[in-house]
């Protein structure tokens, strides 16, 4: 019994502590929760898998409901996914809810990088999922991961996805460049954070004037981390080379009457129905990014 005395009283000073010190309760309760599945590991090891359930049993009658078998166990995953890792779930500032959608995970730099995301975007237990369920870490390029893995410089280019997952929350059937920008529009929250982080939105349709004409860009918005002017042309085609002298008019033309000396250069964003990796391998500029778009 000095297994199951030793966690019930951890539980129930976890449930006092998150009463009296709310401002820490979450990391508190991680911490916890490790400490417990570590009991519980060596607790299965000795007296096997179905003491577990007997400790839920009792728990829940005497500590609360919450404390059933699947948590238990749930605790003992989040114990031996992290305890021969580097990487320490302790000093995150990630709450139990987080990583208990982290615990399905199998790929430890996959876990990393959504640990990474939720910290820097400040993601809630939902959001989180949203991201994990996209398969975000998935449509990072190889490339991409290698920079995460040795903790190498990323550029703003390696962070976009692809495909970008745009959510035909209107149930368009003919998919038109107007379509696409306003399935955006609808959801430009979901949109942004696709893109990655730290994108605002400056406008759509944004106007500039070349010579005596007037043009239009899909999507002007602002990375703030970045520093920089983003504009974005939506194609419902194949990559082709006039998109890319488009988009160039269109960032100079941002870099001359908008950009402010503190600012980045312009970068550009062509989102298609189909890339053409030898157009973007060819182009001189490389702050054109080119990515394939996935309505769903």
């Amino acid at each position: 019994m000095k297994y199951y005395d030793q966690i019930k009283e951890n539980l129930l000073k976890c449930e006092i502590y998150d009463k009296v010190k709310d401002y820490s309760k979450n990391q508190n309760r991680v911490k916890v929760y490790f400490e417990i599945g570590k009991l519980l590991s060596e607790v299965g090891r000795e007296y096997g898998k179905n003491i577990i359930k007997q400790y839920a049993d009792k728990l829940k009658m005497e500590v609360g409901k919450k404390y059933n078998e699947r948590t238990l166990y749930a605790m003992r995953r989040f114990y031996e996914k992290f305890k021969n890792e580097k990487l320490n779930p302790l000093g995150s500032k990630l709450s139990w809810t987080h990583f208990r959608e982290l615990l399905a995970l199998e790929n430890i730099e996959e876990i990393r990088y959504y640990i990474g995301i939720a910290e820097r975007d400040n993601l809630t237990k939902r959001e989180l999922q949203t991201r994990i369920k996209s398969h975000e870490y998935d449509r990072l390029s190889n490339n991409t991961r290698k920079k995460l893995i040795n903790k190498e410089q990323l550029k703003i280019s390696d962070l976009v996805p692809e495909p970008i997952i745009i959510k035909n929350n209107s149930l368009i059937n003919n998919i038109s460049e107007y379509a696409l920008k306003k399935l955006i529009i609808e959801d430009l929250d979901n949109f942004l954070k696709q893109l990655g982080s730290s994108y605002t939105y400056v406008g759509n349709e944004y106007p500039i004037k070349l010579g005596d004409r007037y043009n239009y860009i899909d999507l002007l918005l602002f990375n703030i981390e970045y520093n920089c002017y983003v504009v974005v042309e939506l194609k419902v085609t194949e990559l082709k080379k006039a998109h890319i002298g488009q988009i160039e008019v269109y960032m100079n033309y941002i870099d001359n009457n908008l950009k402010r000396i503190n600012h980045n250069k312009t970068i550009g964003i062509i989102i298609v129905r189909e890339n053409n990796e030898y157009i973007i391998k060819y182009s001189s500029d490389e702050r054109i990014i080119a990515r394939e778009y996935m309505v769903i």
